[in-house]
């Protein structure tokens, strides 16, 4: 298929110009704009749910992986009128801001939406830990997320070592967290709220998790920032939880050198990951599609 070629389509009664599908995204892979469309459309009665009344932060590359991106949270000009929109104050989930600074993101709640987006190459779409109401309104946060991110040479056989001792110390609290695999180094886990909570007291609850496992396990796990004092260590992110931050959603691609995607995956892999250096590594678009056939979505 050329690069140029463009072609109308339509998507749930959306009449759509999908444009450059031959355009490689993934030059190691040799991946095409076409075949991310392709990955999103069948992927997207899984990802859609996860997606629901959360404001979408994108990541576009353009020109294709390792050529440039940039992030977008406002919707660009020119974006269709039946998308929907929410306006948020710039301070996050909860209240005006002081200056009265907005920023309007779409909503990707149905496979038009997400069509659209896609064909504007954002690879990645990061939402935040807290949903919008009917009237477009932040509510408090459902969900907490704690990012394991492994300093080298860490890996993700490390941040699976590290992911049982959270998941224990999240039980502890009553909370049962899910995997996802980042699609880049490390390990996601998400755990439902049983009460929605302001963000900041997600935040707290997330780093003092984190701060607690740092003092246990001071020689494999880190709660600072200061990338320095990361290496051979899985740094426990746990300000994704602010009102302001974004993770990247599940199922989602990531601009990475190969076509990888946040894949949720189960204890049972991140046990075997634990054990086993090479038992678990990240996935590529076509092994999620297969997994999701084989397995359902272990999101759910």
């Amino acid at each position: 298929m050329a690069e140029r070629e463009e072609v109308s389509v339509e998507v749930e009664g959306r009449v759509l110009r999908l444009s450059n599908l031959g355009k490689v995204l993934y030059p190691r892979t040799g991946t095409t704009k076409g075949e991310v469309l392709h990955y999103y459309a069948q992927i997207a009665p899984t990802m859609l749910p996860h997606l629901a009344d959360r404001a979408v932060t994108r990541i576009r590359w353009p020109h294709g992986v390792g050529d440039g991106s940039f992030f977008e949270k406002n919707v660009p000009q020119g974006t269709p009128s039946w998308v929907r929109t929410v306006t948020v104050p710039t301070t996050g989930s909860r209240g005006p801001s002081r200056g009265g600074d907005t920023l309007e993101f779409p909503v990707v709640d149905d496979l038009a939406t997400l069509t659209w987006l896609v064909n504007l190459a954002a690879l990645e779409l990061h939402v935040h830990q807290w949903t919008v109401d009917g009237r477009g309104r932040p509510r408090d946060a459902d969900r907490l997320v704690i990012d394991l991110d492994p300093g080298e040479p860490a890996g993700l056989h490390e941040c699976c070592q590290v992911a049982l001792a959270v998941r224990h110390k999240l039980n502890e609290r009553g909370l049962r967290p899910r995997p996802v695999t980042s699609g880049s180094k490390g390990l996601h886990l998400y755990a439902d709220l049983p009460d929605r909570l302001p963000s900041e007291e997600s935040t707290a609850l997330a780093k003092e998790v984190a701060e607690e496992l740092a003092r246990e396990q001071p020689g494999q796990v880190t709660a600072t920032m200061t990338k320095a004092k990361r290496p051979g260590k899985v740094f426990l992110d746990w300000s994704q939880n602010a009102g302001s931050k974004t993770t990247v959603a599940p199922y989602s691609l990531r601009g990475r050198e190969l076509p990888t995607v946040a894949a949720p995956v189960s204890w049972a892999e991140v046990e075997a990951g634990a054990e086993d250096p090479m038992g678990l590594e990240q996935f590529r678009f076509e092994e999620v599609l297969d997994r999701v056939a084989d397995l359902g979505d272990l999101f759910a």
